[in-house]
């Protein structure tokens, strides 16, 4: 494979040097930011090798798969001039014919929202992965060697680096809300703090033996009550407020006043309706979550995964970032523990099924070429070539990869499978599932995989849609 004239043909056929922005490389794609998306030529770009699909999205997302995309990326860099980094930053040079175009395309206002809400807790997720695997292994260790090493000063210092991330992740939330919505990251930090629990906070000091008490509530602050959603929900609210404060601050007094008053009016509406706000939220969310996981048990488990893989197809399911976040915290209801994450990996496994049944009952060499270049990392938990170049194309298999993956949701339900971090799924998934459930999750994805087989073998095989799509 030749990645320079590959990088060179995708240039030609997005519009040309002068049509590029900015192009940037994930784990699987190449997202490039253009200037008139009219220029580009979607229908060819699907076609040219090694292309296994093209999302249209805020910027174009060409998928070629992990390792591949890195070699196309950095040829492809080469001839635009521009070093790869976030596409997100050059956003802005884009022409509002090319906005106006992406908005009527494919975001409603939820579906817009929710990308800011990833794009939020994205940049995160590398420092929860490490915390919560140094929680769930510190804890395995204390129990086992029964705190043989507490007071060690290095195991300590471990075991400070996965609690701190988690007791300061509030401000980091609120900081990257506030960047997120076009206002100071600072600011936002500051409003951040008050969902952090601190000795030292005055609000939580004791005056004359007493403590400080709230206005309406009569009660005692808690700034964990709120959480990760009151520091979000403040972080956007900082962000809104600090322009509407700038647009009407004069010049001559806006670096002094346009912050501090931004933080005051921030700070009141943040520990008196945002606080609260945040309680009620969170304690929401894990009513429902626990409605599905317990009270409706496999039927839950079912739903969760099955649905899960529609939500993935489209870029949203970073949106349950701060859900993992908040199960996954060592301070919270579930200690840490995280039994959402393990039904929702399945839906991989359904595809993974899925692509298998197709190999093996198809008689197009394309078809039969790229499920088994992405079989092999799809089984490691990277699905999206899997989806994008081949189940989701042909629709019907789509449909039986989820309903195949609801077969391994029962029984992680069944199993009570939990996981002490986030970032990872398939085969990987044995990583950061909680010690002793490893053999479960093991039989559970295989059940994932037999549904998505069994399901897409019977009922997802198209030949002549397979035909139109990858040839003879």
């Amino acid at each position: 494979m030749n990645y320079a004239e590959i990088a060179k043909e995708v240039l030609a056929l997005l519009g040309g040097k002068e049509n590029v922005t900015g192009n940037a490389t994930c784990m699987t794609r190449l997202r490039v930011g253009v200037k008139d998306l009219s220029l580009v030529n979607v229908e060819n770009l699907k076609k040219v090798e090694g292309v296994l699909g093209v999302v249209k999205s805020d910027t174009l997302q060409i998928v070629f798969g992990p390792g591949k995309v890195n070699r196309v990326g950095a040829e492809f860099s080469k001839l635009t001039g521009l070093s790869l980094g976030s596409v997100d930053e050059n956003l802005e040079d884009l022409t509002k014919k090319n906005k106006a175009e992406n908005k009527a395309k494919q975001t409603s206002p939820v579906q817009v929202f929710l990308k800011h809400i990833a794009n939020i807790f994205v940049p995160l997720l590398p420092g929860i992965i490490a915390a919560g695997l140094i929680n769930g292994l510190t804890n395995v260790i204390n129990v086992s060697t029964k705190g043989a090493y507490s007071g060690v000063w290095w195991y300590e210092l471990i075991r400070t680096l996965g609690w701190a991330l988690f007791a300061y992740l509030p401000i980091l939330v609120a900081m990257n809300a506030t960047k997120e919505f076009k206002g100071s990251p600072v600011l936002g930090a500051v409003i951040g703090a008050l969902s952090v629990s601190h000795a030292a906070m005055p609000l939580l000091a004791t005056f004359n033996e007493a403590k400080v008490i709230l206005p309406f509530t009569g009660k005692v602050f808690n700034p964990a009550a709120g959480g990760l959603l009151a520091a979000l929900i403040s972080g956007i609210l900082v962000a809104y407020l600090e322009r509407l404060i700038r647009k009407y601050m004069p010049d001559l007094l806006d670096t002094f006043f346009t912050p501090l008053f931004t933080l005051l009016i921030g700070g009141f509406i943040s520990l008196i309706i945002l606080q609260p706000l945040g309680a009620l939220l969170t304690s929401s969310i894990v009513s429902v979550l626990n409605f599905l996981y317990q009270d409706l048990g496999v039927i839950g488990g079912y739903i969760l995964s099955a649905s899960f893989l529609p939500l993935v197809s489209v870029g949203l399911h970073q949106a349950l970032t701060p859900i993992h976040a908040i199960l996954n915290d060592p301070a919270g209801v579930t200690k840490g523990v995280n039994y959402l994450l393990p039904i929702l990996m399945m839906a991989g496994g359904g595809q993974v099924g899925a692509g298998l049944a197709l190999y093996l009952k198809t008689k197009s060499q394309k078809l039969k070429r790229l499920t088994r270049d992405s079989l092999p990392i799809g089984v490691l938990g990277v699905g999206e070539p899997m989806m994008y170049a081949i189940t989701l194309p042909l629709g019907r298999p789509f449909i039986t990869a989820c309903l195949g993956a609801g077969v391994g949701g029962v029984l992680s339900s069944l199993f009570k499978i939990g996981t002490i971090s986030q970032g990872v799924s398939g085969l990987f998934g044995l990583l950061i599932v909680q010690p002793g459930n490893q053999m479960s999750y093991v039989i559970a994805m295989l059940a994932a995989y037999a549904g998505g087989f069994v399901l897409t073998w019977f009922f997802g095989v198209d030949h002549k849609r397979i035909a139109e799509i990858y040839g003879e």
